[in-house]
């Protein structure tokens, strides 16, 4: 006797997994029906598209779920008409939208058409912001994310059903629904965080010398992978910062407001160094600098808005006080 389909129709499915409410029958059922055709797969990867394409510029445009959904069905005759012809093929994805490439449920591997069989090896999920963006998303258990400029996480399909681990290059800012049966992981080359349910904001760009982890609310748990040490806890309102080259991890008090300032489209420098704060231009505005050493020991203290100001606007306020200078040439900033 076949056994009764929990889901009706594939959009169901779908919703279901973005709101985390996918069991694991389920989840492979969604897998399977991506496989059956290419048409299948661009359409899942469509409508995954559409619905975490909130904020991708950071200026609060977002899909409403009913338009998204809207969408779901408006696409599924279009998929349904390509599915028609099933031949053999193999390929490969890689998306780059303007703030953010989205791969979901995306099959690597290849479908052959008559008794060959299906190889099921799948993608994992990456979310990226570029440089000179921010990107806002939710992820399948409803953890809120804003991913800083130039920065990537990239996690499995079982998120939320088998772990809830996500890898991290870069800056982000995260609000973590409660889940007491699978806690929350973030992991980086150097350090891994686990919380079940908190707001804290990570930064840890590749070119950076520090990673740094500032807590807004719950507790988290740092284990240092550079060096042998405790687990290192962290409570509301503290800030770790990890030496890279040393290895050496430092907790200390601090007020975090302005940690994920970024977020909210701001610029925030407290007595930060110039070569910091050139990093950060960089990535906020896609642009080029370059410091001269005299100048990288020195800290500025600022506010500033992304969207209203342009990076020249910055760097002449920057300039007023009459410690540094800066000019354009060859299609780079120089700070001297």
């Amino acid at each position: 006797m076949q056994k009764e389909r929990k889901y009706t129709n594939i959009d169901e499915l779908i919703a279901s997994y973005l709101s985390g409410k996918l069991d694991k029958e389920a989840l492979v059922e969604l897998k399977r029906w991506s496989m059956e055709s290419e048409a299948n797969r661009a359409y899942v990867r469509n409508q995954l598209e559409i619905w975490f394409s909130s904020g991708v510029l950071g200026d609060g445009t977002s899909f409403s779920k009913d338009k998204a959904f809207d969408l779901f069905k408006q696409r599924m005759a279009k998929a349904e008409e390509e599915q028609k012809q099933v031949r053999r093929f193999s390929w490969k994805i890689v998306y780059r939208v303007a703030a953010v490439i989205l791969i979901l449920l995306l099959p690597l591997g290849a479908y052959w058409q008559g008794k060959e069989t299906v190889k099921h090896t799948f993608a994992d999920m990456i979310v990226e912001a570029p440089l000179g963006a921010r990107t806002k998303l939710y992820l399948p258990d409803g953890t809120l994310v804003w991913l800083n400029a130039g920065s990537r996480i990239v996690y499995s399909q079982g998120f939320g059903v088998d772990d809830r681990k996500i890898c991290l290059e870069g800056e982000g800012y995260f609000e973590v629904t409660k889940n007491e049966k699978i806690p929350f992981e973030v992991k980086t080359k150097e350090l891994n965080l686990k919380v079940l349910g908190t707001k804290f904001n990570f930064k840890n760009y590749a070119e950076d010398e520090e990673v740094t982890v500032n807590l807004m609310e719950g507790k988290v748990a740092l284990n240092n992978r550079l060096k042998n040490m405790a687990t290192l806890y962290l409570a509301p309102q503290e800030k770790m910062v990890l030496n890279k080259r040393t290895g050496i991890m430092k907790r200390s008090k601090t007020n975090v407001e302005y940690a994920n300032a970024w977020s909210r489209n701001e610029l925030f420098f407290d007595e930060e160094l110039l070569e910091d704060i050139a990093k950060k231009l960089m990535r906020s505005y896609n642009a080029e600098i370059e410091v001269a050493d005299s100048l990288k020991n020195k800290r500025f203290y600022g506010s500033f808005k992304i969207i209203g100001n342009t990076i020249d606007e910055v760097l002449q306020t920057i300039a007023s006080t009459n410690r540094m200078k800066y000019r354009h040439e060859n299609d780079k900033y120089i700070l001297y």
